[in-house]
């Protein structure tokens, strides 16, 4: 226990000089000025009504679902990849990596493929949100079980299995894409982009426990993370359980992944963007500083992005396509400088 805590204390040793403190309190302050500040701009922007008034916090109030989606899938993306990157050892991952958007892609396209437009309609609801979470869950852990459970069976083998199925997944969807009408293809390719507008307020009651019980139990375990970080053999040699660790914390990031995609849509490199910028801000390897300053990096990129996209270029619809871009661009950059993934 002793050697534990000697160890937790290392990973966090960026915090032991005053001015690493202050640089990691004003990283913080600086994002939530900023997640409050766009998170209102988005209920009081183009409102009529006098801030305060009676009739704005009802004009408001149809903002909200919108303003709670971005937090429920800021949380989910930030935690998730933040923790598999850990797990992984490796910077660069992601959890779409294990193919849950590909997973979301069939989903849907299989949808209209069968039932047509009228079908994607008829079966929206908060069961069919349940079932594509349990379904990709129940994917993902199927494939942690078997092949972290074998003799020979390693990380490397299941993100490498991971690529080549979500590479099948994403080819079955092409092909049934190919087969549609453009009409159908038209709906179809909205509901294929990351969207805030794809989220239903029916779903939240159940995404918004999801979300809050995976993470909570995350942040839990956030001094095992940072045991974890260290690798398998020192991990063990302080006394850690580590496949336990490894397959628990991968089922909170598989839970995690399904919401969010489930509910939004696929936002690939969301998660990247957000865990790459907030290892550079907080500057540290102590998750329980980290997980704050990630969530709100990923609320201010999804709330700013909209907010701009919204209201300046009037194209909220694009602010997937404006993330893609700027997280690809962030990944190219950042695999150049490594030399490697």
């Amino acid at each position: 226990m002793a050697s534990a805590l000697a160890v937790d204390a290392r990973t966090s040793g960026s915090f032991t000089s005053a001015h690493a403190r202050r640089r990691y309190a004003l990283v913080l302050g600086v994002l939530v000025v900023l997640s409050a500040a766009f998170a209102f701009a988005l209920l009081a922007w183009d409102n009529p009504m006098p801030i305060g008034s009676p009739g704005f916090w009802r004009i408001a109030k149809l903002r909200v679902t919108n303003v709670t989606v971005m937090a429920v899938v800021a949380v989910a993306q930030a935690i998730a990849t933040v923790s598999f990157q850990t797990v992984t050892n490796n910077r660069i991952i992601t959890p779409s990596i294990m193919g849950f958007e590909s997973l979301y892609r069939v989903v849907q396209t299989t949808t209209v493929y069968l039932f047509g437009v009228a079908g994607l309609v008829a079966i929206q609801g908060v069961w069919q949100f349940g079932l594509q979470v349990v379904i990709m869950v129940g994917l993902a852990m199927a494939l942690y079980g078997w092949l972290l459970s074998g003799r020979y069976g390693n990380l490397q083998i299941m993100l490498l299995i991971g690529i080549i199925i979500g590479g099948g997944l994403g080819a079955i969807s092409t092909f049934m894409q190919r087969l549609l009408t453009p009409s159908e293809f038209d709906v179809l390719a909205a509901r294929l982009f990351g969207n805030v507008s794809n989220a239903d307020a029916s779903y939240l009651p159940l995404a918004i426990p999801l979300c809050v019980a995976a993470s909570a139990l995350m942040w839990l375990r956030a001094r095992r993370l940072n045991l974890l970080a260290l690798g398998p053999d020192v991990s063990r040699s302080l006394g850690l359980d580590h496949k336990r660790e490894l397959y628990a914390v991968l089922f909170l990031v598989a839970v995690l992944m399904a919401t969010s995609t489930a509910l939004v849509g696929p936002m690939t490199f969301l998660g990247f963007l957000v865990a790459t910028l907030a290892h550079q801000f907080a500057d540290t390897y102590d998750h329980r500083l980290i997980f704050p300053v990630a969530v709100l990096t990923a609320f201010t990129i999804l709330a700013g992005a909209y907010f701009v996209m919204k209201n300046v270029f009037y194209a909220q619809g694009m602010v997937s396509i404006l993330i893609e871009l700027v997280g690809g661009t962030v990944f190219l950059v950042v695999i150049l400088r490594k030399g490697r993934l």
